[in-house]
């Protein structure tokens, strides 16, 4: 017999009982019942109920062992008394009686149980993340996670997309995140960085010929966390091609990325081509560029049926440069006056003056802004936000951008607060046509507004001879639910306009060749045209577990402070390792 196992703890069956075996776990729990002590011992596999009298030799080594202790315990497999089989169990139709046990390691006192389903503060999760990763919902998140990878992984080879793995230590690069950098120490002063993606080194593999690449790549960036953005590293299903146009990347990343849905969910998802939203349209009707779907209402801009109205204050607004952004409220006629006094001081809370609206009930409709523009400016309102009797709109008045950013925290608010928001399932969309430059305010010039190595819509020719505020890029982006998965972008192959592209960003040519001289060098010896996209792995597993914070889905992640409370990281170094790497430091006095 095997020294530590005949079975795992999620093998046994009816078809089992009388035979002898052996099994290793965990010490779950256990139940005391007078005469019989219960143990459910667990492993990766599954919980086994075992059990042991009292006048039996291993009853005291039973009794005195702490939950999470590591044994092993070989015994006979019997059918469960009447009444007490576990259906919820694969092994609930069998427990073992225990005739040996062995303690493999003892377990101190534990600083969190393992079974049950009580929350600990995230402190204690992931100091003690060995212990949470036990239990199972996040075991079972972890798991899914494996499989998730796999499947991409397979799906891509089945493209006939090959892997390979490209550097971790390597330039520093304006990727629109800070690089985290590590020293040299045989180059004194100088500084490798972690790859925020692997941009350059994905496109100089289409340059070498290999045509469809793939990996699971770790991308290192120091910026700060948030629910859905794990601080420091992440993974992403990292992929590029050659001899392709946007729609040729389309037609290969949505079979891998909604048969992965499909495979691991039950949540319905819609059949055919992911819808395409032009970014201008996706920021007018859903207020920003990441639209949940599942959410049937859509911004209008109600701009013009404002100017010059009665209602003054959008009027005067509107006269100045102001936008008016209707958001309409299916069967919010309906509601209680409290529903729209509480929108109005939501939107207080957004640091908006609040939301004026109208209650669509006959002609003349409803609220203030309604006696204010009159019945036929009332009826224009109607007809464009495609609103019918019984029906209400928001409106969010100031500069476009703002305007757009309260119009579309309004939408997610009223499609759950009049629960509009589909259920149980996933809605894929594509954002398509980002503007290849924005103004920065505060900086005063144009700079890059998505990826600096996309191709400009129209090429040199709209680099040169068009506002470059009016340019529009090839790039692109997957959204889910409202959750971006991915960005991609076809790329821009061709020195000369990648030059002028980064001059008009505010990068002079020499610049250019010192920061990515191994990528424009390589380009002009004969670069294909090629495109590619990265979607989020920590995302996907995230919205497929469905929970709402990334750390959930990460086996060993970091608080929102960028620290690693397990192995306690960042950590000091000895003034050696610093002095062999030409260091010396100037730590900011703490206040």
């Amino acid at each position: 017999m095997h020294a530590y196992r005949t079975h795992t703890c999620g093998q046994l069956t009816a078809a089992d009982i009388g035979s002898t075996v052996r099994l290793s776990g965990w010490v779950h729990r256990k139940r005391d019942h007078g005469n019989l002590l219960f143990v459910d011992l667990r492993d990766h596999y599954g919980i086994t109920q075992c059990v042991v009298e009292t006048d039996e030799a291993a009853f005291a080594t039973v009794e005195s062992l702490r939950s999470e202790s590591v044994i092993t315990v070989t015994g006979r497999v019997v059918k469960r008394a009447e009444g007490t089989e576990n259906a919820n169990l694969a092994t609930g139709a069998i427990e073992i009686r225990i005739g040996e046990i062995a303690v493999q390691s003892a377990a101190e006192e534990l600083p969190m149980p393992v079974f049950g389903d009580q929350e600990y503060p995230e402190e204690i999760r992931l100091k003690y993340r060995f212990l949470d990763l036990r239990r199972e919902k996040l075991h079972q998140n972890i798991i899914l996670r494996s499989k998730v990878i796999s499947s991409l992984r397979r799906r891509m080879i089945d493209q006939g997309f090959m892997e390979f793995q490209t550097p971790i230590l390597t330039a520093s690069s304006p990727e629109g995140a800070r690089d985290f950098l590590v020293p040299s120490r045989m180059h004194p002063g100088k500084f490798y960085a972690l790859p925020q993606a692997p941009q350059q080194f994905k496109q100089l593999l289409m340059v070498a010929g290999f045509d469809r690449y793939f990996q699971i790549a770790p991308c290192f960036r120091d910026e700060d966390a948030r629910a859905d953005r794990s601080p420091g590293e992440f993974y992403q299903l990292d992929l590029e091609m050659s001899f392709v146009t946007q729609d040729d990347v389309f037609a290969a990343v949505e079979p891998v990325v909604a048969g992965v849905f499909r495979e691991f969910s039950t949540k319905r998802i819609a059949d055919g081509a992911f819808p395409h939203i032009a970014y201008r349209d996706s920021m007018l009707w859903y207020g920003n560029d990441k639209p949940d779907l599942r959410n049937p209402i859509k911004i209008v801009d109600v701009s013009e049926i404002f100017r010059g109205s009665g209602f003054g204050i959008f009027a005067k607004a509107v006269e100045q440069g102001a936008v008016v952004r209707g958001i309409p409220a299916p069967g919010a006629g309906s509601q209680p006056r409290s529903f729209f006094d509480k929108m109005n001081d939501w939107a207080r809370g957004e640091g908006a003056a609040g939301l004026g609206y109208v209650i669509f009930e006959g002609e003349a409709g409803k609220g203030p802004v309604a006696k204010n523009i009159g019945p036929e400016r009332v009826a224009q309102l109607k007809e464009i936000s495609g609103c019918k009797d019984g029906d209400a709109i928001f409106f969010a008045c100031d500069k476009e951008l703002s305007a757009a950013k309260l119009a579309g925290f309004a939408r997610t608010r009223i499609g759950n607060e009049l629960d509009l928001i589909e259920k149980d399932t996933f809605r894929f969309c594509w954002i398509v046509d980002f503007p290849m430059f924005e103004y920065d305010e505060d900086e005063k010039k144009i700079i890059f507004s998505h990826n600096p190595f996309s191709m400009p819509q129209g090429g040199m020719e709209a680099l040169e001879t068009r506002d470059p505020l009016t340019i529009n890029a090839y790039q692109y982006d997957i959204v889910c639910n409202g959750i971006e998965l991915s960005s991609g972008a076809i790329r821009n192959h061709r020195p000369d306009i990648m030059l002028k592209a980064f001059d008009i960003a505010g990068y002079p040519a020499d610049e250019v060749e010192r920061r990515f001289g191994g990528m424009l060098n390589a380009f002009r010896y004969g670069a294909p045209p090629h495109g590619g996209i990265a979607p989020g792995v920590d995302r996907i597993v995230m919205l497929l577990a469905d929970e709402p914070n990334i750390r959930e889905v990460i086996v060993f992640p970091m608080n929102q402070k960028a620290e690693d409370l397990m192995m306690g990281a960042p950590a000091e170094v000895t003034p050696k390792q610093l002095r062999e790497l030409s260091i010396r430091l100037a730590v900011p006095e703490k206040k």
